[in-house]
């Protein structure tokens, strides 16, 4: 391993993670928090649930209950008159089921008095679920969705009509209260309606088009499912005040500081990577072997949120996976590419990511190991723990999609 590019790979991804967790955002965004004379409850759902929730407690003193629903272990301490429960992520369970009846039982008989502040992250549309279908239809419907590629937005186009709270409906549930909804975008141009599946944003996705969905990848629904793709999400809702902060762009806008920092050129490719995680790994390889004569110091950067097609049984995650296929295309040469996700956790794993380098190649095959084989049975996680190319932060508190750097040192 290249301990020089390990080192600032490391430095990188804390100082990415560390600008964009939501504390500030937060305070920025209740600067225009006006509640009604009544009550005030909060409801906070997606990985970065607790940290938000928190920190809006921590700026308004005191709200008059809550629920925040998150994901396993990322629960950190108690948050005065406001119930944590953690959940099933990215396949809803019985706690994404159980949290969300208690929100929904919380925002119940409110008035136009009332005022609920909603806090929403990425992850929420497995978080924060109470499905019209059978919770065990719902999991394999979930399921097919992720091991097929479907992209964030197809996957959510379904969910929201199997759903009593996506697609706005949670908004419908709270009125006639307010809404003040606080939104961390982990969805490429920040799609109101698709982070989270939009509990309190109206639909602009089509019943043509889940039904379209589910034709593409021939998903296996029921006859009751198949029926509520036809049945239209709600398209207005005149009781949500909504604002966004956070984004991947400021993800990827942190990391090319740090690395200009290291004394790297950063150069952002793009903040809406969407394809295969292996292409893209691959394809930063190639950027990587154009330069690789230059004599310069650069840093690539891509950021956005990848897919998976499954493959294999193994364990890993699209950003491991992205690192992993960069490997043989950097062998020998004095770089390295790295992806993190910015929550934390990538796929059902306890990594955030992958780290790869010059020297990776050679390592893995010494250990016996093939990388086209590793990816075809989708087991990136245990190929790179064996080269020590993991990077694990552990639940960060923040959700803004994924950040790719490749390294080039003269």
């Amino acid at each position: 391993m290249n301990l020089t590019l390990r080192h600032d790979a490391d430095a990188i991804v804390r100082a990415s993670i560390q600008a964009v967790l939501p504390d500030e955002a937060i305070r920025r965004a209740l600067a225009e928090f006006r509640p009604g004379p009544g009550r005030t409850l909060l409801v906070a759902a997606g990985k970065a649930a607790w940290q938000m929730a928190k920190a809006a407690v921590d700026t308004l003193g005191q709200v008059d209950g809550g629920v925040v629903v998150t994901k396993y272990d990322h629960v950190k301490g108690a948050i005065p008159g406001v119930d944590c429960y953690e959940a099933g992520h990215p396949v809803p369970d019985n706690g994404s089921f159980f949290a969300t009846a208690r929100a929904l039982e919380l925002v119940q008989g409110l008035t136009a008095d009332d005022t609920v502040l909603f806090l929403l992250s990425g992850g929420g549309s497995a978080l924060f679920e109470q499905p019209f279908v059978s919770g065990e239809e719902l999991q394999d419907i979930t399921r097919q969705l992720l091991a097929c590629g479907a992209d964030i937005v197809e996957m959510n186009t379904i969910r929201k009509r199997l759903s009593r709270v996506k697609g706005g409906r949670f908004a419908q549930a709270c009125a006639p209260a307010k809404v003040f909804a606080v939104v961390l975008s982990d969805i490429l141009g920040d799609p109101l309606d698709m982070i989270a599946s939009g509990p309190a944003c109206p639909d602009a996705s089509t019943c043509r088009q889940a039904l379209a969905i589910a034709e593409k990848y021939d998903l296996k629904l029921s006859g009751e499912a198949r029926r509520l793709l036809t049945v239209e999400t709600p398209k207005t809702l005149d009781n949500v005040t909504t604002r966004i902060t956070g984004s991947v762009r400021e993800l990827c806008a942190a990391a090319a500081v740090q690395c200009r920092a290291l004394g790297y050129e950063p150069m952002l490719l793009t903040d809406q990577l969407c394809c295969e995680a292996r292409e893209a790994g691959s394809f930063l390889a190639s950027v990587l072997r154009t330069h690789a004569g230059d004599g310069r110091r650069l840093a690539f950067l891509a950021g956005g949120e990848t897919v998976v097609h499954l493959t294999g049984k193994g364990l890993g995650g699209r950003n491991q996976e992205l690192a992993l296929a960069a490997a043989p295309g950097i062998a020998g040469l004095n770089a390295a590419v790295f992806s993190v996700g910015s929550d934390g956790t990538d796929g059902p794993t306890d990594a955030a990511g992958g780290y790869v380098d010059g020297d990776t190649n050679a390592a893995l095959q010494a250990a016996g190991l093939d990388v086209f084989e590793v990816l075809k049975q989708n087991d990136a996680y245990h190929a790179l723990k064996e080269v020590d190319g993991l990077l694990v932060t552990g639940p960060t508190g923040t959700n803004v999609n994924d950040v790719a750097v490749a390294l080039l040192r003269t």
